[in-house]
């Protein structure tokens, strides 16, 4: 029968923001098949995904170092699969679980080696979803290749997709600009293994998982492809990286897991992280997220006035403000843009910077007038 654990902390000081309805399942680990379980919640309640499942490695035999100490490689029983097309079967069932749940505009972050993401990516595709980047985790530390007949795996895939190619998945490009020092994100993220003290041991100092992923990992994935509040799923939740980062960038989890063993770990984990207050967690935003506002909107308010003549910021082009919000500029008719591009003899214009409005010698862009309109609206 399956169980489910509370993975957050009745006490936390700044709760974080939950759906209408505050679900059952929310911030919980649910025991079990995931598929089984995933049958259980509810259809589009899941903004993101982030899946890591078993890879299939397919190893044969024991792994020694160079001094004869035993690798402690990924050989448990949860990674085996008799065949590619057990392992086929079990992707496609899982993931049809998954897009059940995920809300329309949501997306998918799935994580692989060569071992097994080709198969994954060609299974997204085959169920109608729309791949968006393959990211490359490049490892700052991986393990070295101890048999010496290949190179070393210092890297893994992960796969950003959208459950159609119409979806509108969210992605918070100039929060990640801004993590970024002001550079755009690029798809080759450069990120240690999870080691030290973020390593989760046992009371004889072994591994509680051996996969465990970084936080830094999961940071970027939902600085990326979330809001705070959203709901994320992880139906292989391990020790609960995903979760322990969703708390504490104020975003719901529910997670996935057989073992119980991963399950006490993880839940004792979550339990012990702080989320963060309401204003930490806010994120920046473009003029792109901004509401739009059409230029009507400036004679409708009062910020101007029908016959209020607008110039460039040179004075060279004079443009009067006509009732219906178009301008006339000489022989030149039209919208903001329209006339600016005309009178520049250029294919386009951004209107809302290239008109101003002159007080004295002093000229102010039209974009002003549109920020006093989103402020009245914020307020």
């Amino acid at each position: 029968m399956s169980v489910m654990r509370k993975g957050v902390s009745a006490v936390a000081p700044h709760p974080t923001p939950e759906p209408a309805g505050n679900p059952e399942w929310l911030n919980t680990i649910m025991k079990g098949d995931c598929v089984a379980a995933l049958n259980k919640l509810p259809s589009k309640s899941v903004d993101l995904v982030f899946a890591d499942p078993p890879y299939n490695l397919q190893l044969g035999g024991d792994l020694h170092r160079p001094d004869h100490s035993k690798v402690d490689a990924c050989d448990d029983h949860w990674d085996q699969f008799e065949s590619f097309e057990a392992y086929d079967a079990f992707t496609r069932a899982w993931l049809m679980a998954t897009r059940r749940v995920m809300k329309d505009d949501g997306s998918i972050y799935v994580i692989g080696s060569y071992h097994n993401i080709f198969r994954v990516g060609a299974i997204l595709q085959d169920l109608g979803f729309w791949i968006m980047n393959d990211i490359v985790w490049l490892k700052s530390n991986p393990m070295p290749n101890f048999r010496g007949k290949r190179f070393t795996n210092a890297h893994e895939t992960i796969i950003w997709a959208t459950k159609s190619k119409t979806a509108k998945p969210t992605f918070n490009y100039d929060a990640l600009k801004t993590f970024n020092d002001d550079l755009q994100m690029r798809s080759d993220w450069h990120l240690p293994l999870c080691t030290g003290g973020e390593r989760l041991k046992d009371d004889d100092g072994q591994k509680v998982h051996p996969t465990q992923k970084p936080e830094a990992l999961l940071y970027r994935v939902l600085t990326a492809s979330s809001q705070p509040g959203d709901v994320v799923l992880d139906p292989f939740f391990g020790t609960g990286t995903t979760g322990a980062v969703a708390k504490k960038l104020g975003r719901n989890f529910v997670g996935v897991e057989r073992e119980q063993d991963y399950i006490d770990a993880a839940t004792s984990r979550i339990e012990a992280i702080e989320t963060g207050s309401g204003a930490s967690l806010d994120m920046q935003k473009g003029k792109r997220a901004e509401k739009r506002i059409p230029f009507g909107n400036l004679l409708e308010s009062g910020l101007l006035e029908p016959g209020a003549e607008l110039s460039c910021s040179k004075g060279h082009h004079l443009a009067v403000v006509r009732a219906d919000g178009s301008l006339k500029c000489g022989d030149f008719t039209g919208s903001i843009h329209k006339v600016g591009a005309m009178v520049q003899g250029a294919s386009s214009c951004n209107g809302w910077t290239f008109w101003h409005t002159s007080k004295g010698r002093s000229r102010s862009p039209i974009d002003d007038l549109r920020e006093e309109i989103r402020t009245r609206l914020r307020s």
